[in-house]
């Protein structure tokens, strides 16, 4: 593990003694008894029946041409089922590329301190807060992530008017990791990240290997309260704020003339080089988007159509369940396998309203969500190591960085497609372990379960290890 990394763990703390937790951990364990009640799994390598009904055994169609992108979602009260803001995000990558979930304590450092970032050293913060990070394995940053204090953050990629700079920056998906190590709440953290992409800019390749790729950074930001969409170009910034409902974004500005907060000089350069009057009424992505858009960007409206409908759809009554269902939508493109590209990761959190309760965040750490399990992590004092999470390091482009789960998970996928039988009784037991972790959940935050001490612990180890012996009986 890279210096001062540590391995992924939940926390204790956020449920009471003896409540659901320990009901849950009873199930857990029932499930492991339960994984192969009629022999070990085949020889050979999950691929799970393509004619299954079922969405978390049936593969993301890599039939229609799906652009490569990402999807971040947010539902706040009226938009939510419950008082609380539900967030989410796919994450989708090169197909070799590895993400892994990491977790990192809360740390203090000595005045005049360096950070490292992915390729360029900043000043680093007198603190900074605890945060549980999805990223792909070989850089420094995330693909997205939350913190102690329920602040969550997703970037995408997107191509405006600005050239994209070839020279190492901060990328953005340091921007994400940054902003949740230093920002109390989104507000906060959009300060954080506004404030050193001014100061550093952003640039360099944003995958390891060829072809290299490099983008600016649209930005989701959520906490308890609210939520703010982020776009960038260079160095130049549009926010708004979101206080009620629901929203997508999908690599693509959207932002037009409602902003809430901008880089002083943003106006000042559109009119300069001529992309606004001065006198009409201005509008950020009019002014900023790429007149001649990358075929990525236009096939990634698809997605951004289909998300704002899925969204409108369940306006109202969107809950973690809901989201997740979202997440692993194929005919949207939502989940997508494609031209080099699928969904590697994907993570859905519930940020109560309520302060005294638990954020409670799902993350899968495996690729494609229709076959993949959301598995909660809480923050608190003590962390319980998930290893089965992290993956190997090193600098090398050739270094292997399937974690012990992503290879478990991969080589399972192969065998299910020998086996089908086999593979739909495996895929039921994991649907029941995922959804014996959201009905707990929901009773716990339902029931006002304080964030004290408790039993969540090791929820996450035992849910990663469960998966893991799943997949390896």
């Amino acid at each position: 593990v890279r210096e001062g990394d540590q391995l992924i763990g939940v926390s204790a703390g956020a449920v009471r003694e003896g409540g659901c937790c320990s009901a849950l951990k009873s199930a857990i364990a029932e499930l492991r008894q339960s994984a192969h009640p009629h022999g070990h799994r085949p020889a050979g390598a999950l691929n799970i029946s393509p004619g299954m009904d079922d969405p978390l055994s049936a593969p993301c169609d890599p039939a229609p041409p799906a652009p490569r992108s990402c999807d971040c979602f947010v539902a706040l009260p009226p938009g939510s089922l419950a008082d609380q803001v539900v967030f989410g995000k796919n994450s989708d990558r090169p197909r070799d590329e590895v993400q892994e979930v990491v977790y990192f304590p809360a740390a203090t450092y000595p005045p005049g301190s360096e950070v490292k970032c992915t390729y360029i050293e900043i000043p680093q913060a007198e603190r900074t807060l605890a945060v549980v990070l999805s990223r792909p394995a070989w850089l420094w940053g995330a693909e997205m992530g939350a913190n102690e204090r329920g602040v969550c953050i997703g970037n995408e990629a997107v191509w405006t008017r600005i050239p994209v700079s070839e020279e190492d920056a901060l990328l953005g998906m340091d921007l994400v990791r940054l902003g949740l190590e230093r920002g109390s709440t989104a507000a906060e953290a959009l300060h954080v990240i506004t404030e050193l992409l001014e100061q550093h800019g952003q640039g360099g390749a944003c995958t390891q290997g060829p072809p290299h790729l490099s983008y600016h950074n649209t930005f989701l930001l959520a906490d308890r309260t609210e939520a703010w969409v982020l776009e960038t170009a260079g160095r130049l910034w549009a926010a708004q704020r979101v206080t009620a409902g629901v929203k997508n974004i999908s690599n693509q500005l959207c932002i037009g003339t409602q902003l809430d907060a901008e880089h002083v000089g943003l106006r000042e350069e559109a009119q300069a080089r001529g992309w606004w009057d001065g006198e009409g009424e201005f509008s950020f992505n009019v002014a900023f988007s790429h007149e001649n858009p990358p075929a990525r960007m236009e096939a990634a409206k698809k997605r951004y159509r289909g998300g704002t409908e899925l969204l409108r759809q369940h306006d109202g009554s969107v809950s973690a369940e809901v989201l997740m269902q979202i997440l692993r939508d194929r005919p949207s493109g939502i989940c997508m396998d494609s031209g080099g590209f699928r969904t590697q990761a994907s993570m859905v959190s519930i940020l109560p309203r309520d302060p005294s309760l638990p954020c409670v965040h799902f993350l899968t750490a495996t690729p494609d969500p229709s076959r993949s399990v959301f598995k909660p992590f809480v923050f608190a004092e003590a962390v319980t190591p998930a290893p089965h999470t992290v993956s190997p390091q090193g600098g090398a482009e050739h270094v292997d960085r399937q974690h012990e789960l992503y290879r478990a998970h991969q080589d399972a996928l192969s065998a299910m497609e020998r086996d089908p039988v086999w593979g739909s009784r495996l895929q039921e037991t994991l649907r029941e372990l995922e959804q014996q972790c959201l009905s707990d959940i929901t009773a716990l935050l339902q029931e006002g379960v304080a964030r004290g001490g408790g039993e969540l612990g090791d929820l996450f180890f035992d849910c990663v290890d469960t998966e893991m012996k799943f997949y390896l009986q």
